[in-house]
C-alpha cells in the first residue's frame, strides 16, 4: 500500500497538536475515513484522529516521499 501524506491547513482547536503547513504521514484507518477522519501522528508523538477539514491530501515526488517514510 502506498504511503499517503496530508498537509495541515487548519489547527483550530488543536494549536498544540497540529502545525499549519506541516506534512503529516497518514496512518491507514478505513473505519475513520468513512466518517471523514484521518489518523496521523501529531506533535505529541501519538496517533490520533482528526477531521479531514484540517488537512489536504498531497502527492509528493518519490524522492521526498522516501525521505519522509525513512524519518
Amino acid at each position: 500500500m502506498k504511503k499517503r501524506f496530508a498537509l495541515c491547513i487548519d489547527n483550530q482547536d488543536y494549536k498544540v497538536s497540529l502545525i499549519p503547513q506541516k506534512i503529516y504521514g497518514v496512518i491507514p484507518d478505513a473505519r475513520a475515513e468513512q466518517d471523514d477522519f484521518i489518523r496521523v501522528v501529531d506533535e505529541s508523538g501519538e496517533d490520533y484522529l482528526y477531521h479531514t477539514r484540517h488537512f489536504v491530501f498531497i502527492e509528493l515526488p518519490k524522492k521526498i516521499e522516501r525521505v519522509l517514510v525513512a524519518a
